[in-house]
């Protein structure tokens, strides 16, 4: 059994974790390094953290759902089978392929997203919604192909190590031409739909510190309606910047560590 003071600790951590979960992802990576110094073992706090996470995913999904939505011919019914299919392969792979190769990536995947999520913010959102207006449905079918695909490559990511999925998503969603906000509550549900297989797979486990992952759990549920309260009352704009401050600092550590 974990000491008081420890599981207090992770409760407030989890406020904060769960917050950022809602509105930018990433979650993951503050949560993780954490449980390391706490003790746990690489499998041991990545399970954990799965754990603890999930259901501030499903209340995030529930808090969200009424602004999530698909985008032209993607309907978000389809976006939410794509990924749960996708997620649920990459999920059997994590059984079959070395974690490692996974791990290095990870850096480089996160630099990505965080800078196709601000190209696609400041300075294409807007051309790229033009651009659909006056293509007509090839440009629509043409955009939403390449959603569609990313999702895929997205969720199979996902379903073998959840770490900057969030980060992922809304690059992917914000330069289909989706407002933030919209982008935000979509890839919230999309998150849970992703990470659901995973959660069945861990709760069989051993590996799983439950005092730490229930502490985690309490703290990002109530994270996740500051999250939600959050994305009511913060311009467009600061909570663009938000998220690739996030992204970059994320980065950065993901690189040194």
């Amino acid at each position: 059994m974990e000491p008081i003071s420890v599981l207090i600790g992770v409760v407030l951590l989890g406020v904060y974790t769960g917050a950022q979960n809602f509105m930018a992802g990433g979650g993951t990576f503050i949560i993780f390094p954490v449980l390391l110094l706490i003790g746990l073992d690489p499998v041991t706090a990545s399970m954990t953290a799965a754990m603890g996470l999930f259901p501030n995913q499903l209340s995030s999904a529930h808090v969200s759902r009424t602004l999530a939505t698909g985008i032209n011919t993607l309907s978000l019914k389809k976006l939410i089978v794509v990924s749960l299919l996708a997620g649920c392969t990459g999920s059997i792979l994590l059984s079959i392929t070395p974690s490692r190769v996974f791990s290095h990536l990870v850096p480089w995947l996160t630099l990505l997203a965080t800078l196709i999520f601000a190209w696609g913010s400041f300075v294409t959102q807007s051309a790229v919604a033009d651009g659909l207006k006056g293509g007509g449905g090839e440009a629509r079918q043409h955009t939403d192909r390449r959603l569609l695909i990313a999702q895929i490559v997205i969720a199979l990511y996902g379903g073998y190590f959840a770490a900057g999925i969030g980060f992922l998503m809304l690059a992917a969603l914000t330069m289909s031409g989706l407002e933030t906000r919209r982008a935000i509550a979509t890839k919230n549900v999309l998150v849970v739909a992703i990470t659901s297989m995973s959660f069945v797979i861990y709760a069989l486990s051993a590996r799983v510190n439950w005092p730490i992952a229930i502490a985690l759990a309490l703290g990002a549920l109530a994270g996740s309606w500051l999250g939600a309260w959050l994305i009511q009352h913060i311009a467009n704009r600061w909570l663009k910047i938000y998220v690739v401050g996030v992204g970059l600092l994320l980065t950065i550590w993901l690189f040194l560590r």
